[in-house]
């Protein structure tokens, strides 16, 4: 008899920092010879559909860029909501999708909480992944203490409980901050370098730290250079915080002049009437294909998103970091303390310091060096293929690709 393929089924997200970066690993997955489901919604499917996995649409409460919708940024406590919500909305949907196609092993991204609860109802193996820092046992603390004012507010108490009585009816015996730091997983993966992981000496062995996972994403498009012989500098602040006028304003103050080739990601609610009269240097997109205008940029504008900053380093590509939230304020400071950018609180922006800053890196060997020495070190860390090794090592026994 000829074995089945293994079945892994992928639950994450629907936000492009936290699919993204499975999807080489789908690949290398399929690639081996495994069958691969992936639960998203209608805007991830085509491209979770071309690195190979079979897309299992389910519903989002998420807000959706293209309907105009916006994440509540200001709020940490809207913010912790929405993720929970999305998590309880989706798993009815998710159970049914899968009742009669279990996998072997689930893959899950750290923030999928109902995931946990469909490893334990169907008894499979799970390996939990990370896009960005993974949480330390002082995450809870670390969180009030940067919003202080959780700890004495009723609709954080209300978002713990409701949080709590999610666990406790999907049959998950163990606290709400074990569940948000380390959650229950037989493997612990995390698609960042070692020397970016914050507080790196409060985790245990258990976390393997592949670096980023990148593939050719050609649902981005395309991108040539222009043959007007200048550097190239990249602004891009991804897909969530990218409705910034103003800023992008300041951007054409800054380099309008100032000898470089300026390639601008404004997302999708800012046109170029917002924007005033470019210069033939500049060109907007709504996004770009990153990859491959980093693989040729010598600068970088960037809010510090983990996705944008792994792939800047993979590239050797110095940062100017301007954090707009969350993770962005630890990856920014981390370029800076490394020496492999600058990083300017948002409202300490100006064009002047913007240009200085560009200046200041691209002039200077040691920055160069630096990065490159990162480079080399966030290449070798294994990527897709030493993620797909430790998922192997996660299945059942006598669970082999054909």
């Amino acid at each position: 008899m000829t074995p089945s393929a293994p079945h892994v089924a992928v639950f994450s997200i629907p936000a492009a920092g936290h699919v993204n970066p499975t999807l080489a690993i789908v690949a290398e997955l399929v690639r081996r010879g495994h069958r691969v489901s992936y639960a998203t919604n209608e805007e991830f499917a085509p491209r979770v559909a071309a690195a190979g996995a079979t897309p299992v649409v389910c519903a989002t409460s998420l807000p959706s860029a293209r309907r105009g919708e916006k994440f509540p940024l200001d709020d940490p406590i809207a913010m912790s909501d929405l993720f929970l919500e999305e998590s309880i909305s989706a798993l009815p949907g998710q159970l049914a999708a899968f009742e009669d196609d279990r996998p072997d092993l689930i893959l899950y991204d750290y923030a999928a909480f109902g995931a946990q609860i469909l490893a334990q109802r169907w008894g499979v193996p799970a390996v939990r992944t990370s896009p960005t820092h993974v949480s330390g046992p002082g995450y809870m603390d670390e969180l009030e203490a940067f919003y202080p004012f959780l700890e004495d507010d009723p609709a954080w108490t209300a978002h713990r409980q409701k949080f709590q009585d999610f666990l406790d009816a999907g049959g998950i015996d163990v606290p709400i901050d074990e569940v948000i730091y380390r959650g229950r997983a037989d493997g612990y993966l995390a698609t960042v370098p070692r020397e970016i992981q914050k507080d790196l000496d409060q985790l245990d062995d258990r976390y393997t730290f592949v670096g980023p996972c990148l593939d050719e994403r050609d649902f981005q498009g395309n991108w040539e250079r222009p043959d007007n012989g200048l550097p190239v500098l990249l602004v891009a602040f991804g897909s969530v915080y990218n409705h910034q006028p103003d800023f992008y304003r300041m951007c054409v103050e800054a380099f309008g002049d100032a000898g470089w080739h300026v390639v601008l990601a404004v997302g999708d609610q800012v046109g170029r009437d917002d924007l005033g009269p470019l210069p033939e240097t500049f060109e907007t997109h709504a996004s770009v294909p990153q990859l491959q205008v980093l693989s040729q940029a010598s600068a970088f504008i960037t809010h510090a998103g983990m996705g944008s900053t792994l792939e800047g380093l993979y590239f050797g590509v110095p940062m100017v970091a301007i954090p707009q939230a969350y993770d962005q304020l630890d990856n920014a400071r981390i370029i800076s303390e490394l020496g492999l950018g600058l990083s300017i609180p948002p409202d300490q922006v100006t064009a002047e310091r913007l240009r200085s800053a560009v200046t200041a890196l691209t002039s200077d060997p040691a920055v160069a060096g630096r990065l490159a020495e990162v480079k080399r070190s966030v290449r070798g860390a294994g990527g897709a293929g030493a993620a797909a090794d430790l998922i192997e090592k996660c299945l059942p026994a006598g669970h082999v690709a054909v």
